[in-house]
C-alpha cells in the first residue's frame, strides 16, 4: 500500500475532497440549470372579455392551439379584462366585439407578452372571417390592436435589472448572516448587528436599484422588502448557527442558494416552473421578495400580502432562532459551570488546610 510522504494530505483525503467538491459542482449546475430548462408555459391566467358565445369559441380555439398553455376567465367587458390585469391577476386579456384588442403587461412577464401578441393574427383571422359571413366587403373588418397595458420602464426595458436583482439579495443575505454568525458574539449583539445590515442594507439597496432603473415604487416601501428579505436570510443563518455551531452556517446556502433561489421564478411566470416548484418557491425569501418587488413597482393595484407575510415570517423565525440558541447556550453553560465550581472548592479546601 503507497504511504503518503510526511507533511503532505494522504490520498485518500486528497481524492475524497476532489469528489466531494465535482459534487458540490454539479449540484450548482444542476439547481441552477434545471429550472430553466424545464420551465414551459403552463395554464397561464388570461382573460377574454366578450359575450358568452364568443368567448366560448375563443377558449375553444385556443385549447386547440395551444392545449394548456393558457387558463382563461371569462370577464363581461374590457373595464373588467383592465381591473384584472392591473392587480396582476391575469397576464393579459383578449378583448372582443365590434373593437377587437390584444392587452398584454410585460412588466408582468415578457415572454407571455410576446405569446399573447402572437394571438393578435389568429384573432384577426376569426374577425375577417366573422366579417365575411356577415357580407361585409373585403378589408372592412376592424384591425386588432395590440395593447401593453403595463409596459416595463424605458430604464429598464427588458426587465433585466429586476429580474437579476434577486441573486444579489440572497449572496447578500448570505454574506451578512454567515458574518455576523463567525464574528459577533452575544445574543443582543447579533440581534443589533442583524437589524443594523438589514435596515441600512434595505435603504442603501433599493436606492441603487432606482438609480439603475430596476424599482419604481415607492421607496420606503422598496427599501422595507429588501430588509425584511436580508433580515430573514441572514437571520436565519444566525440562528442555525446559533443552535447548531459553526455546521448550522451551511443551512443558508443549502436552504436559499441552492433550493430556493432557482424555484424564485424572479425572470419567468411562477407557472412555467414544474408544479408545484414554482408556488413552493413563493414560500421562500428570494421568490416572495421578486413578486413584492415587481408588484410595488408595476401593479400598485395587486394584492401583496402574502409576499409580505412571507419575509416577515422568515424574518420573525431567524430572531427566534437567535433567541432559542441563547437560551440552549445559557443550558449548557449552567452544568459546565457547576461542574467548574465543583472541582474548585476541594482544591480550595487543600490550599486552607496547606496553610
Amino acid at each position: 500500500m503507497t504511504t503518503s510522504p510526511p507533511g503532505t494530505t494522504p490520498w485518500p483525503r486528497t481524492l475524497g475532497l476532489a469528489l466531494g467538491l465535482v459534487t458540490l459542482v454539479s449540484a450548482l449546475v444542476l439547481a441552477f440549470l434545471w429550472p430553466s430548462v424545464t420551465a414551459d408555459p403552463r395554464n397561464l391566467p388570461v382573460a377574454v372579455a366578450g359575450p358568452v358565445e364568443q368567448v366560448a369559441q375563443v377558449e375553444a380555439g385556443l385549447a386547440q392551439s395551444t392545449p394548456g398553455v393558457l387558463d382563461v376567465t371569462a370577464v363581461a367587458d374590457r373595464a373588467g379584462a383592465v381591473a384584472l390585469v392591473e392587480a396582476r391577476d391575469v397576464y393579459g386579456a383578449i378583448v372582443l366585439g365590434p373593437a377587437p384588442e390584444i392587452l398584454t403587461a410585460s412588466a408582468a412577464s415578457p415572454v407571455v407578452a410576446q405569446l399573447l401578441g402572437e394571438q393578435a393574427s389568429a384573432l384577426q383571422a376569426q374577425v375577417d372571417a366573422a366579417a365575411a359571413a356577415l357580407g361585409a366587403p373585403a378589408g372592412s373588418a376592424p384591425t386588432v390592436v395590440v395593447t401593453d397595458l403595463v409596459p416595463l420602464s424605458p430604464d429598464d426595458a427588458r426587465g433585466t435589472t429586476l429580474a437579476a436583482a434577486t441573486f444579489p439579495l440572497v449572496l447578500g443575505g448570505l454574506v451578512g448572516g454567515v458574518a455576523i454568525a463567525l464574528v459577533v458574539r452575544g445574543t443582543g449583539h447579533r440581534l443589533a448587528g442583524l437589524g443594523a445590515y438589514a435596515v441600512v442594507g434595505g435603504l442603501v439597496i433599493a436606492a441603487i436599484l432606482h438609480l439603475l432603473g430596476g424599482l419604481h415604487g415607492s421607496f420606503l416601501a422598496d427599501s422595507a422588502a429588501v430588509a425584511l428579505t436580508l433580515l430573514g436570510i441572514s437571520g436565519t443563518i444566525v440562528g442555525a448557527a446559533a443552535l447548531l455551531g459553526r455546521p448550522g452556517i451551511s443551512v443558508g446556502p443549502v436552504v436559499f442558494l441552492l433550493f430556493a433561489n432557482p424555484i424564485s421564478a424572479a425572470a419567468m411566470p411562477v407557472e412555467m416552473l414544474l408544479s408545484p416548484w414554482g408556488a413552493v418557491g413563493q414560500w421562500f425569501p428570494p421568490g416572495a421578495s421578486a413578486t413584492l418587488l415587481r408588484s410595488l413597482s408595476y401593479f400598485p393595484g395587486a394584492d401583496t400580502t402574502f409576499s409580505w407575510l412571507v419575509l416577515a415570517g422568515w424574518a420573525a423565525l431567524g430572531i427566534g432562532l437567535v433567541l432559542a440558541g441563547s437560551v440552549r447556550g445559557g443550558a449548557r453553560r449552567a452544568p459546565e459551570a457547576g461542574a467548574a465550581t465543583s472541582t474548585e472548592a476541594p482544591a480550595v479546601g487543600t490550599l486552607a488546610a496547606a496553610r
